[in-house]
């Protein structure tokens, strides 16, 4: 199957989060495979050892230009974060030959965008983001459903390893743990590819500078593309 299958615009946008987000929409649209929202976010520690994982992008918000995923602040990748608030992030989407890639700087979400996506999760996935320590060791997985267990007990919830389809949502609050939540990957780099016959692929390259602000607000600078050889 080749749908979609196009080149890059020409003359490339001078903005490409539009265009990006319309892939990752385009993704969702033909369902090319069952998560076309993962992408593998490379991230480093402080003394820039690397480490790459898959995680779901939740969003692309074309203005000012950042995308949104959600873990534990204190995950191994959260942890790096901290230390180094860089990552590149890739998406491949091999049923429409495109792929995208993002490199920029992190910073946590706002609390409240945060608590929105946390109470729009199932419950069972609620209760399993306060039960985990993720990326801490456990003695067994039994140890880990007996935690999951406790926990859904201390919140006066059903056993989530025994309870009904997660269309019967029962009723009760699961607050949103503060070492859980969203984080915004700025922008500052982004690349667009289309395979092409022959390997004659067409990419191109769009950086800008960001500038952190004192009290804390990002004020993105003009954007500059070129197109690269494959």
């Amino acid at each position: 199957m080749r749908t979609l299958v196009q080149n890059l615009p020409d003359p490339l946008p001078l903005d490409p989060m539009p265009l990006a987000s319309t892939w990752l929409r385009q993704a969702w649209d033909e369902q090319v495979q069952p998560n076309p929202d993962a992408m593998v976010l490379a991230t480093a520690d402080a003394a820039l050892r690397l480490s790459a994982r898959v995680v779901l992008c939740k969003e692309i918000v074309p203005l000012p230009g950042y995308l949104v995923f959600y873990t534990s602040y204190e995950s191994r990748k959260g942890r790096e974060l901290a230390a180094h608030p860089r990552a590149a992030a890739v998406f491949h989407w091999d049923d429409l030959h495109r792929q995208l890639r993002v490199e920029g700087m992190v910073f946590p979400s706002p609390a409240s965008e945060s608590d929105d996506y946390f109470a729009s999760r199932s419950w069972r996935s609620r209760i399993a983001a306060c039960a985990s320590q993720q990326s801490q060791p456990i003695g067994s997985r039994s140890a880990l459903v007996q935690r999951l267990r406790e926990e859904a007990a201390r919140l006066g919830a059903p056993d989530p390893t025994e309870a009904p389809a997660d269309d019967q949502e029962p009723e009760f609050h699961v607050p949103r743990p503060a070492d859980w939540g969203g984080y915004r990957l700025w922008a500052d780099a982004v690349e667009l590819w289309v395979e092409g016959e022959h390997r004659v692929h067409d990419r191109a390259r769009w950086t800008r500078t960001l500038e952190v602000r004192d009290d804390g607000t990002i004020e993105p600078g003009p954007w500059h593309h070129h197109r690269l050889q494959p």
